[in-house]
């Protein structure tokens, strides 16, 4: 059964809130592995050196990670401006309510997803 109307406009606050969220994530994430290190050579240890650099791996890894369900979400929002939000990308059926629930940017079914994870569709 199609999404109701009120149903769109709960899933559109609900990406725009997400949107908004990963946004300022990824703005401060940004600035602090961007942020040269003041007290680098001076008296730190390298062992805490090299933790730093962890630290800044980690964050790169997390921005990455944010970043493609920034581009979900803008493409479940593109989806509801076209209209053809709920419906999955490759098959074409209804994504189930209860999935879209769970992950309000899911463009998929979970049965295509699988399928394009292995590489059988796309």
């Amino acid at each position: 059964m199609p999404l109701k109307k009120n149903e769109i406009d709960h899933f559109k606050k609900r990406l725009e809130d997400l949107r908004f969220q990963i946004t300022r994530v990824l703005r401060d994430t940004k600035k602090e592995v961007t942020q040269p290190d003041e007290s680098k050579g001076y008296s730190q240890h390298s062992a805490d050196e090299g933790t730093d650099d962890f630290v800044r791996n980690i964050n790169l890894e997390v921005t990455n990670k944010e970043f493609g369900m920034l581009r979900q979400i803008d493409r479940a929002l593109e989806k509801i401006d076209e209209g053809t939000y709920g419906t999955c990308d490759l098959s074409g059926e209804e994504i189930p309510f209860k999935r879209l629930e769970a992950i309000p940017y899911a463009t998929m079914t979970v049965k295509a997803q699988e399928k394009f994870e292995r590489g059988e569709m796309g």
